[in-house]
């Protein structure tokens, strides 16, 4: 047992493995977004890491990121949506929130478009017969 089996009990999870693109669906299994990026708990440097825990994950980030990905660089901060880690009910192949889809503010593009766009258009408020 190393010392910081001892330190920290938790689940140890791997972000690009577990988190980094992978799908969040709301309560109701409605697809919200993509997880882009994770913000972490502050990590004091230190030359000596021996000492120092793990970091903690404070929520997920997801955003406009494809022009970064494509030309390098980083999305200024007020383009990321943050989705807090203690609104996650389930981390599976998806990960599931314990929130619905409309109470997020990620979501607000999607439905500004369907009430200004796609509600105008004739047909637009209900669903197909």
């Amino acid at each position: 047992m190393t010392k910081h089996d001892s330190v920290r009990a938790g689940r140890v999870i791997d972000a690009q493995l577990h988190l980094l693109d992978r799908q969040v669906l709301d309560r109701e299994g409605v697809p919200v977004t993509a997880v882009d990026d994770l913000e972490l708990s502050d990590i004091p440097f230190d030359a000596d890491l021996a000492g120092v825990e793990p970091p903690v994950i404070d929520g997920l980030l997801s955003g406009a990121v494809l022009g970064t990905r494509i030309f390098g660089g980083r999305p200024p901060a007020s383009r990321w949506h943050r989705i807090p880690w203690g609104s996650i009910a389930e981390l599976g192949i998806a990960i599931r929130l314990d929130a619905h889809a409309d109470d997020l503010e990620l979501t607000w593009p999607e439905r500004w478009v369907r009430d200004h766009i796609i509600g105008r258009i004739p047909g637009g408020r209900h669903d197909p017969e």
